[in-house]
């Protein structure tokens, strides 16, 4: 029996998955926070700009220099845990300006590692069909958003935003240490 995908290819999916999670745990209930720490809606929506643009511009900068890195692996390690030390850091947003500061980093360490894993995909992409894993890449997206949507509701519901924060983290730290660990031959 042919296997769907090659080992390379599950791990990427799923230590990706695994963020996207994370990412999706705070969506629904974002502006919610934004009013807790004495936000406004409007100011809810400058944070995911200034979210988006920091990404768009260090993705350009980033995806540059991913063709040069001789382990992008690492580089998907990196913006993962930065991406984990940006959600823990939300815990102590008390203000518009500090939560302006954070999502500056998170949007930068997302933008960081996009592109080393886009690259890493496509290593693979012989492999296995470029069909294949796009289709099954937007499609673990698209679950991903909806599990982390449900889980991020009920962490909230139950334990608060801190605990929110903290699972969001161990998400990304764990897809950050699996990539550290795996032997550099895999990916």
């Amino acid at each position: 029996m042919k296997r769907l995908f090659n080992r390379a290819t599950k791990i990427l999916l799923s230590t990706d998955s695994i963020v996207l999670i994370s990412v999706a745990m705070l969506g629904p209930f974002y502006t919610i926070f934004v009013e807790n720490i004495g936000g406004s809606l409007f100011e809810a929506s400058l944070t995911i700009a200034i979210f988006a643009f920091v990404a768009g511009i260090t993705t350009l900068i980033a995806g540059k220099y991913t063709e040069k890195m001789k382990e992008k692996e690492l580089v998907v390690v990196f913006g993962y845990t930065l991406m984990g030390i940006g959600f823990f850091l939300y815990i102590f947003v008390n203000s518009i300006w500090a939560l302006f500061a954070v999502q500056v980093l998170v949007g930068f360490a997302g933008a960081i590692y996009a592109p080393a894993l886009n690259y890493l995909h496509n290593e693979h992409v012989n492999k296995c069909g470029v069909g294949k894993i796009r289709g099954t890449w937007e499609a673990i997206d698209y679950f991903s958003v909806s599990i982390g949507a449900f889980v991020g509701s009920l962490i909230v519901y139950f334990w608060g935003f801190e605990m929110l924060f903290i699972s969001m983290t161990a998400f990304c730290f764990s897809s950050a240490l699996y990539i550290y660990f795996l032997p550099r031959r895999v990916l």
